[in-house]
């Protein structure tokens, strides 16, 4: 099966625009000129970008990728007297890591640290912003924690002919609040409440238990698959209004720093991102309470709990791969779907791994191994 990354004028199928800071890390991170066994340059740069929820997984695989780290180190890969990488058991090779997972399609080894069979980067935008990308050919990849229906306003038969929807992992987006409306007795909400709140219908949180306090309502911006996710889940649809909203942000990062920063705060975001002072609550949804405990009857860690959703990174069916997924993209992607990749790039940033039968749907999408 090709890969379909190069045709026969050897100009690559996607368009990348690098500057030449970028060429000049390649260079550092040591890329190669050799063919791999396909005939794919190994020096290809693979591009990602979008959702700043996505983010620390794509990211911290790609880091893991480009590192390239022996299997004798044991932190990050491999094992030795002091360390045991999770998952090890189910790979045990004696490759290094890119060249591990590079190898499975085809790839030819350096067995060099830091010297990947390609490397990897992702950039940070919102999930509309990479979804837009990986639709007009500027990267390879585009991470959306909202699905690329909403993002590009495209019907599921759209979405389906055009692209192919990587899930990685799950999100139980929690509602937040700053520490002083937690420690006065708001720890939990219905979901009715958190509507009106967001609909302008509450403006004091002593309308729902908490102190006489004006409600500071924060929201991401507009494009962002977060807020695309929770106007779905919580509003109803994906151009729900918000009236209520005091101020957006455009990144987990941002509104994690301003519920931090300001009194009376309450916000929607990624649980990766949440702390002891952005406190998650329980919301009540008809009776049932999904509390931000792992260990409880109902959790937001739970796939029935509402406001759960996918993180997907969405790859773009084009005439030279009508499969949707070339084998580098198969390659990196692949990694993640492992016990190694769910473990240390999905659960270790406080997301939820994909259940088994999940995982092997997911591997169905990617290309032939070999």
């Amino acid at each position: 099966m090709s890969d379909g990354t190069t045709s026969g004028t050897g100009v690559s199928r996607r368009k990348f625009l690098v500057s030449s800071a970028a060429i000049g890390a390649a260079g550092i991170a040591g890329c190669s000129s050799n063919a791999s066994s396909d005939g794919e340059s190994s020096g290809d740069l693979l591009t990602a970008e979008g959702s700043s929820t996505v983010y620390p997984i794509s990211n911290k695989g790609s880091s893991y990728w480009n590192a390239n780290a022996p299997p004798s180190d044991g932190e990050y890969w491999g094992s030795n007297d002091e360390n045991t990488v999770p998952g090890w058991d189910k790979i045990d090779t004696d490759q290094k890591l890119a060249d591990y997972f590079a190898g499975l399609y085809g790839f030819e080894a350096t067995d060099e640290r830091s010297n990947p069979p390609y490397n990897t980067t992702v950039s940070l935008s919102h999930s509309g912003t990479g979804c837009k990308a990986v639709r007009d050919g500027l990267v390879d990849i585009g991470n959306s924690s909202g699905p690329i229906t909403a993002e590009l306003g495209l019907s599921d038969s759209e979405a389906e002919e055009q692209f192919v929807d990587h899930v990685v992992g799950r999100d139980g987006q929690p509602v937040v609040v700053s520490s002083d409306i937690y420690d006065g007795g708001v720890q939990q909400l219905t979901g009715e409440q958190v509507r009106q709140i967001y609909q302008d219908e509450i403006t004091n949180w002593s309308e729902v238990g908490g102190p006489d306090k004006e409600i500071f309502v924060i929201g991401r911006a507009e494009g962002s698959g977060t807020d695309t996710a929770f106007r779905l889940n919580m509003l109803g649809g994906a151009d729900a209004p918000m009236p209520g909203v005091d101020s957006r942000f455009g990144q987990n990062q941002q509104v994690a720093e301003a519920v931090s920063n300001n009194d009376g705060a309450i916000a929607y975001m990624a649980l990766a991102f949440t702390s002891d002072t952005v406190q998650p609550i329980g919301i009540d949804f008809e009776g049932t309470l999904y509390e931000p405990d792992k260990d409880a009857e109902n959790t937001i860690f739970d796939s029935e709990y509402p406001l759960n959703r996918d993180l997907h990174m969405y790859t773009k069916i084009t005439e030279d791969t009508p499969s949707g997924t070339d084998k580098r993209e198969g390659a990196f992607l692949n990694m993640f779907l492992t016990d190694f990749g769910q473990i240390v790039f999905v659960e270790q940033n406080n997301y939820i791994p994909l259940p088994t039968s999940d995982l092997e749907a997911e591997a169905e999408k990617l290309p032939d191994q070999g």
